[in-house]
């Protein structure tokens, strides 16, 4: 598939991994739709980019279907890459009590429901496009983490939600293989995001330096690499591939 000329919804947009991707598939000549519930830095990087961006609660059905809507309306939407999630920290039980369990749904409503949900709305609306040479219709990349493997302490829910995300890779793949439409899943490791800037900055030197090879943290720009080559590589369908300089993860 060449991205060149297509149309790319991107969750999460307005920064970290998914303004990386923004900025590398508008880079690739896509039209780039950010959606994402941080306005005004998502609207500074669609302009930026000659994009669109519209806010967007990736669990509501309505604001999807509005955010296809707009990709649809600009050309040929072939493809999706979900990077919007929250990571909360919270034991099971911890000196206040058990896990707040509206945290815990959030937590599973964003990331593991919003990713859903952004993938089925825009895989229907992939499924009427005309294939491609190759007989694809689409593209759909998700973001896991390595904590859905190696959840640290205080990651229950974070871990439950990004593990729900590998675990529907492959149904997804197989249910979409008839429409030609690829499913694909991210894992990423220690990233430098926004999440992991806002630690003290011994912390991030000490995170990075568990890294076996190379030992640094990952940047937006590693990761928006990978979606690049499973964009253009057909073969690449059904996986997850963990992005972490073989790092795995302690319990804290």
């Amino acid at each position: 598939m060449q991205i060149k000329d297509k149309v790319f919804i991107v969750t999460g947009g307005s920064s970290g991994l998914g303004e990386g991707t923004a900025r590398m598939l508008a880079a690739e000549g896509a039209q780039v739709v950010i959606a994402d519930m941080q306005a005004e830095k998502g609207e500074a990087v669609a302009k930026e980019i000659g994009g669109a961006f519209l806010k967007c609660d990736v669990s509501n059905e309505a604001d999807g279907q509005a955010v296809v809507a707009k990709a649809t309306s600009m050309g040929k939407l072939m493809g999706l890459v979900n990077c919007a999630g929250i990571a909360p920290a919270e034991k099971t039980v911890g000196k206040s009590g058990p896990h707040k369990l509206d945290v815990f749904t959030k937590t599973i409503m964003v990331n593991l429901v919003g990713t859903f949900n952004m993938i089925r709305l825009a895989s229907d609306a992939m499924a009427k496009n005309d294939p491609e040479s190759t007989g694809e219709r689409g593209v759909l990349i998700s973001t896991a983490s390595v904590a859905a493997y190696d959840g640290q302490i205080g990651q229950a829910a974070y871990s439950a939600s990004k593990g729900g995300v590998v675990g529907m890779t492959l149904p997804i793949a197989r249910d979409l293989a008839r429409n030609g439409i690829r499913n694909m899943t991210i894992a990423p490791g220690l990233f430098g995001t926004p999440m992991l800037f806002g630690m003290p900055q011994e912390v991030q030197d000490s995170l990075a330096a568990s890294v076996p090879f190379p030992s640094r943290l990952g940047t937006p720009q590693d990761y928006a690499k990978l979606v690049k080559h499973i964009v253009e590589n057909d073969m690449l369908n059904g996986e997850v591939i963990r992005l972490d300089g073989a790092v795995r993860l302690a319990p804290k």
